[in-house]
């Protein structure tokens, strides 16, 4: 089998087996999800044809029930009587969830293990990841030819219940084990090398049958899942929110350009105790970290460079071969680099949004190039202190509508997909020869319209990011980073999305 299981979803049969045959040429290995089908009884004459024309292909046969995550809403006797068919039609394997196990007619489970197909016996918690062991020792009376066990990941650290559930058992037995969730990500990539059987993926984005589950283009193509093995260093992009950035693409790219037996993962977290606890027991090779951890990994780190310690913040961590943590700072270089090619900075006036991680970098930098800094932030107890220690200014915003800047540069989320944060400025409060955006993600951010609205000159954020991840790959791998296939990636992926998005809201 492959190590990839494509579930393949539909609401006809015809429908289903069409885009089964589909995605067969290319991954042989599908679970046909009979239960999202309006009359799953309706695909069985047609099973037997299928499977006997498509020879190379090997399918899961699922019929869930609404209690255990899926969409079946008959009795138990009629959920069994559709694996028992699917698999005497010639489906190689069918998936049982615990709990119907546990609660079906003897008769019925009995012809169910005489079907001829292997069984995947499941369990499912979608709420949390707690006592994994228990539900294998819950399945093990049923004797399953595969166990499959997947918890809800509400922290990094529960996918470190989920490894080391497949280090007990991975050797011994058939599992397959990951969790859902964005946070549960690191369990499905790393799963495998841990000793998964394999891993699930959908045909498309929006066709996910359980939450955090990526397409099988996304396993294959961006994390280049099949070749994970034990000695593929683990590099990975920490903060909340990220489940939109792009630093995966952007550095799974430069690994592959460069040929780097590695892979870069999202880790989605606010809790610096979580990040480290994962870093140390994976352990990661490096990390890009983002907001709100830029100062809070500062006292964890064994050294940090320069810049770290004068700025307070830090967005690059090395893991030296003795464990402890190295820092420093990429933020800066890439945040005066765009601005230098623009204008001078000496004696500019810049207006900073924020005082975060971020804010730090560039009213730092700033300032070392001789500019006249003003600080502008919701929490103007953050602002006093950041701006006493650069030497800068804060700005109250009932002074907008009447000073005018060089540039106005926003250090905060605000515009960044996936964050609530409302901008600082309005349209009559922007007042600038030049707007800065840090924000990589969408391409054009509602403050960046609004500054071309204005016929305001403009730097997209998506300059710095790939600056500052160009100069991350360096110093983990310390090979030249192949900066201009970063840089398309990047802006292709951000030029679809803003396709994407027009198309949707002309359709709506």
């Amino acid at each position: 089998m492959s190590k990839i299981c494509v579930s393949v979803t539909a609401t006809t049969a015809n429908e289903m087996l069409s885009r089964a045959e589909e995605i067969s040429n290319s991954n042989p290995f599908l679970e046909l999800r009979l239960d999202t089908l309006n009359k799953p009884q309706a695909i069985l004459p047609k099973l037997k044809s299928f499977l006997a024309t498509n020879r190379h292909v090997t399918v899961i046969a699922t019929c869930r029930r609404t209690e255990g995550g899926g969409d079946f809403v008959g009795e138990l006797f009629e959920q069994a009587e559709i694996l028992e068919c699917a698999a005497k039609a010639g489906c190689q394997l069918v998936d049982v969830e615990i709990e119907s196990a546990e609660t079906m007619r003897p008769a019925d489970w009995k012809r169910i293990r005489a079907s001829g197909a292997a069984l995947i016996l499941s369990y499912h918690d979608f709420s949390q990841t707690r006592s994994l062991q228990k539900a294998y020792e819950r399945m093990q009376r049923f004797d399953p030819e595969f166990y499959k066990i997947v918890p809800t990941a509400r922290s990094l650290t529960d996918n470190l219940a989920v490894l080391d559930l497949l280090g007990q058992h991975g050797d011994s037995t058939n599992m397959i084990a990951m969790a859902m969730g964005q946070p549960g990500i690191v369990s499905r990539l790393l799963g495998a090398r841990a000793g998964s059987a394999f891993t699930f993926a959908s045909m498309a984005a929006g066709e996910e049958t359980a939450p955090g589950q990526m397409t099988v283009e996304t396993l294959r193509s961006l994390y280049r899942f099949e070749e994970i093995d034990a000695a593929t260093r683990i590099y990975g992009v920490a903060g909340h929110p990220i489940a939109h950035s792009l630093s995966p693409l952007m550095l799974n790219t430069a690994f592959r350009r460069e040929r780097i037996n590695a892979v870069f993962v999202p880790l989605e977290t606010a809790k610096i105790a979580d990040l480290l606890t994962l870093a140390e027991r994976i352990p990661l090779a490096g990390l890009a970290v983002t907001m709100p951890l830029k100062q809070e990994i500062l006292p964890s780190l064994a050294r940090m460079d320069d810049l770290s310690t004068r700025i307070g913040a830090c967005n690059t961590i090395v893991r030296g071969p003795n464990g402890r943590l190295f820092g420093f700072n990429t933020d800066v270089s890439a945040i005066i680099g765009p601005l230098e090619r623009r204008i001078t900075l000496k004696g500019a006036r810049v207006l900073v949004l924020g005082a975060g991680g971020a804010a730090r970098a560039a009213v730092f930098g700033l300032k070392e190039k001789g500019a006249e800094v003003h600080i502008l932030n919701r929490t103007p107890e953050s602002a006093k202190e950041l701006a006493t220690q650069a030497k800068a200014k804060i700005f109250r915003r009932e002074q907008l509508t009447k000073t005018d800047f060089d540039v106005v540069l926003n250090a905060t989320p605000a515009g960044m997909h996936g964050s609530k944060v409302d901008s600082l400025l309005g349209p009559d409060e922007l007042r600038a020869r030049l707007v800065f955006d840090m924000v990589s993600n969408p391409i054009e951010t509602p403050l960046l319209r609004m500054a071309h609205e204005k016929g305001i000159a403009i730097i997209p954020g998506f300059e710095m990011f790939v600056h500052q991840g160009a100069r991350q790959f360096e110093i983990w791998t310390g090979k030249p980073a192949p900066e201009a296939d970063m840089r398309r990636v990047v802006i292709h992926a951000l030029q679809q999305q803003r396709a994407a998005q027009t198309l949707t809201a002309k359709t709506a």
